[in-house]
């Protein structure tokens, strides 16, 4: 295979970014969608018992996540001029990390087993080794589909993936109904992308054979490797603190708050991040282009979720019962609290797109190690006064890291930190400014909860907006927005794609 048959044609750039933003909504929706429908379907189908089952395996089969695939697809995805050699060499290293990484497993089954008191769980730990092997037979067919931009494809196997796991899971209830239930739907939605990915690649790898230079893919998919590690400790570590110190209560009210603002939030940069590093690695050597596609993405995100942002956390007190229960009442000062941080991830997480697609893999592990430091640091601070001390404490540490991050990003490349305060800048203050009006305005939503949070979200929708209207880069922005409404949803990469 050519190395010019790996990247997207000519030309193509604009178009496939478009397309490809639309169709990775589409198909996220989708898996949403169908993951909803599987709690229901399920859990009327399955006991609680079976669920903690699975449960029990998730924080091990979490940690060995992290090693799953080295940090090798986003290497072939971000290489200008990769070769055939160095994809085969890739795909390799990655189905031997996978079998070591399932031997591991099945190693650690009977202490996880024996940490839980449940037998059970030994042979479900080991039988998930058979997933981490499929998902390293398809790491790099995956990742030569995601550098040449087909994400229509991408997102029609992510569909079917999720529709047949959950099919499986169902079906296999009316054979077994255990918690193998789960596990069936699991490997299924793991081994047919891996063979749709064979098939949709049209790449076949070649006998395990020693390339030169090597060493920089390597190196680079280690840096992601260690950002990944960092980051787990930074996103779980208050689970742990709070559950340890404060028992079940308080980290039922924190995890629910927290899985309510943050999660979602991660739910928009993520899908989008399979189109715009591709698209940005493509731009690397093109300044202009780069920084233009990159601050031409960035404030729409912000004006899609900073509005909500503010709207949510200054009304948790109506939201959280309206949503959860009134059971759910002592999370809605916790929910406010990640509000604030919430007002920032946005803006935040989007920088991995520009560590990853320039190349400095070693500068995203160092920052990721930073944010794990300072995160572990702020959930000690907070930790004496219990879940609402460590929601107050991380979100403090969102503001305070947030400077530095885009100090750090704009050091090297074409995106300096003024680019993108000049680009942000009405969009986070519009919505901080949202989330004292709609505060103050509270007395006057006294209304039945559904219409009460309905005029809270279009009053920080429009007061966000007003504010970014006062800004020249804020006008462009909603122009922009408007011209994506009748045509085709998501804008292009650059004007000249």
């Amino acid at each position: 295979m050519q190395a010019s048959a790996f990247d997207p044609p000519e030309g193509s750039l604009r178009k496939s970014v478009g397309r490809g933003a639309v169709v990775t909504a589409i198909a996220q929706g989708v898996r949403v969608a169908t993951q909803i429908i599987s709690v229901i379907v399920l859990s009327r189908l399955l006991s609680p018992q079976d669920f903690g089952v699975v449960a029990m395996c998730a924080p091990v089969l979490a940690f060995i996540a992290l090693f799953q695939d080295f940090g090798l697809t986003q290497a072939t995805i971000q290489k200008s001029g990769i070769r055939h050699e160095e994809v085969n060499y890739l795909f390799w290293i990655n189905v031997a990390v996978s079998t070591l990484l399932a031997c591991l497993l099945a190693a650690s089954a009977p202490l996880v087993a024996t940490f839980y008191g449940e037998p059970r769980v030994t042979g479900l730990v080991a039988a998930f080794g058979l997933q981490i092997i499929a998902y390293g037979l398809g790491a790099q067919h995956v990742a030569l589909l995601t550098r040449r931009m087909e994400f229509t494809r991408l997102a029609v196997i992510d569909i079917a993936s999720a529709v047949v796991g959950v099919a499986v899971s169902i079906v296999w209830t009316f054979i077994d109904r255990s918690y193998w239930a789960l596990f069936a739907g699991t490997l299924a939605s793991a081994v047919l992308p891996t063979l749709c990915y064979w098939y949709s690649s049209r790449w076949r790898p070649g006998l395990p054979r020693k390339v030169d230079g090597i060493g920089a893919l390597i190196n680079f998919g280690a840096g992601i490797t260690g950002f990944n590690f960092a980051n787990f400790f930074a996103r779980n570590l208050d689970n742990v603190l709070i559950g340890k110190y404060w028992g079940e209560a308080q980290l039922g009210l924190y995890d629910r708050a927290y899985k309510l603002l943050l999660f979602p939030l991660s739910q928009i940069t993520n899908p989008l991040a399979k189109v715009m590093v591709p698209a940005l690695s493509r731009l690397k050597d093109e300044p202009d282009r780069y920084r233009s596609a990159y601050l031409r993405v960035m404030p729409l995100i912000l004006l899609v979720a900073l509005p909500g942002v503010a709207f949510a956390a200054a009304m948790s007190d109506t939201l959280i019962p309206f949503v959860l229960g009134e059971q759910w009442r002592g999370s809605a000062p916790i929910f406010l609290a990640l509000g604030f941080a919430g007002l920032l991830q946005p803006l935040n997480n989007p920088a991995g797109w520009l560590f990853v697609s320039q190349g400095r893999s070693g500068d995203f592990m160092r920052w990721g190690i930073v944010t794990a430091v300072t995160s572990v640091l702020a959930f000690a601070i907070g930790l004496p006064y219990g879940a609402l001390g460590v929601a107050v404490a991380y979100a403090v540490s969102e503001y305070l890291r947030t400077p530095f991050l885009w100090l750090y990003v704009g050091k090297t490349g074409p995106l300096q930190a003024s680019h993108v305060l000049h680009a942000a800048l009405p969009f986070v203050l519009g919505a901080h400014l949202a989330f004292g009006v709609v505060w103050l305005a509270k007395p006057l939503l006294q209304a039945p909860p559904v219409v009460a949070l309905a005029g809270g979200a279009a009053l920080s929708y429009a007061v966000t907006i007003v504010v970014a209207l006062a800004f020249g880069a804020g006008r462009e922005a909603l122009r922009e927005a408007l011209r994506l409404i009748p045509a085709r949803g998501i804008l292009a990469a650059s004007r000249a794609g």
